[in-house]
C-alpha cells in the first residue's frame, strides 16, 4: 500500500516467475471519471441488464481468471505472490472486484485496490461480448457515486483508450495521486504509520459501498433523483451521465 501511495506498482515477467519487481512508468494511464466513453451499443447492453453484475462476490476467481493465459496472451504478469497479496488485501477490505455473470457463469470482471479517493485498476477479463466493458462502466459509476476522483489504469491500451482512458506523465499522475489520497495518508507513508489504518479512517475517503444503497432503493439523493422503478442498468447509466 505504501508502494501504491508512492506511485509504483508490482509486476512479474510471467505467471510462474517467482520474482516480483516494482514499476514506475514515465507515462501513466488514467480514466477520467467524467470522461468515460459510453457508446450507444454499450449503453443498450447496460440498459437491458444483459449481465448480472456484482461486486466483491468472487474476488479470488476474478484475479485467478485474469492471471490465466489465453490464445492472444500466452503469459501474464500476475504471479502467485501478487495474487496472494491482493487476496489478502481483499480480505482486509482494500482490494475489490466487479463481476459479470450470465446465469451462474462468470463471464467477465476486473479487480483493483481502493485507497483514499483513488482506485488502482489492476486487470480485467472477458469471456462474453462487452463483459469487460460493462464491468468497467459499473466500476466508473461506483467510483463516481462513492466520491472517488482518480481511476488509475497503469498502462494505456487500445481497449482502455476506446473507453476514455488517457495518458499523462508520471509527474502529473503523482500530483493527482496526492490529491486523491489526501494529507493524512501521505503523512502515514512518510512516518511509517500503518497505511491500512490511515486509509480506513481518513476523512474524505471514497465510499466503495455507496452504489449498493442506490441500487437497493433505485433512488439517489442528487438533484437528478433516480426513479424508484429504475433497473440496475438504468441506475448505472444515470450515474454515468448525470453525476459529476
Amino acid at each position: 500500500m505504501r508502494a501504491y501511495a508512492s506511485g509504483i506498482f508490482p509486476m512479474s515477467d510471467a505467471r510462474d516467475d517467482p520474482d516480483t519487481f516494482w514499476i514506475e512508468p514515465e507515462q501513466r494511464a488514467i480514466l477520467p471519471l467524467n470522461g468515460f466513453k459510453l457508446s450507444k451499443s454499450l449503453a443498450k447492453t447496460i440498459r437491458q441488464d444483459r449481465f448480472r453484475v456484482t461486486a466483491d462476490t468472487a474476488f479470488a476467481r476474478v484475479i485467478a481468471t485474469c492471471a490465466e493465459s489465453r490464445e492472444d496472451r500466452r503469459d501474464t504478469w500476475i504471479n502467485p505472490d501478487i495474487e496472494n497479496a491482493f487476496c489478502e488485501l481483499h480480505q482486509r477490505g482494500h482490494a475489490h472486484s466487479i463481476e459479470c455473470w450470465v446465469g451462474d457463469e462468470l463471464v467477465g470482471g476486473l479487480y483493483g485496490m481502493a485507497m483514499g479517493r483513488a482506485f488502482f485498476g489492476e486487470s480485467m477479463f472477458s469471456r462474453a461480448t462487452d463483459a469487460s466493458k460493462v464491468a468497467l462502466a459499473w466500476l466508473v459509476a461506483r467510483l463516481k457515486i462513492g466520491g472517488f476522483v482518480l481511476l488509475d489504469c497503469q498502462f494505456i491500451t487500445d481497449h482502455l483508450q476506446s473507453l476514455g482512458a488517457i495518458e499523462i506523465s508520471q509527474v502529473d499522475y503523482l500530483v493527482l495521486l496526492e490529491e486523491a489520497l489526501g494529507r493524512d495518508f501521505q503523512v502515514s507513508v512518510v512516518f511509517s504509520v500503518s497505511p491500512a489504518a490511515s486509509a480506513a479512517g481518513a476523512s474524505g475517503a471514497g465510499d466503495w459501498g455507496a452504489l449498493d444503497g442506490f441500487l437497493a432503493s433505485g433512488a439517489a439523493s442528487t438533484p437528478e433523483d433516480f426513479s424508484s422503478s429504475s433497473s440496475p442498468g438504468k441506475v448505472i447509466l444515470q450515474a454515468l451521465t448525470q453525476i459529476s
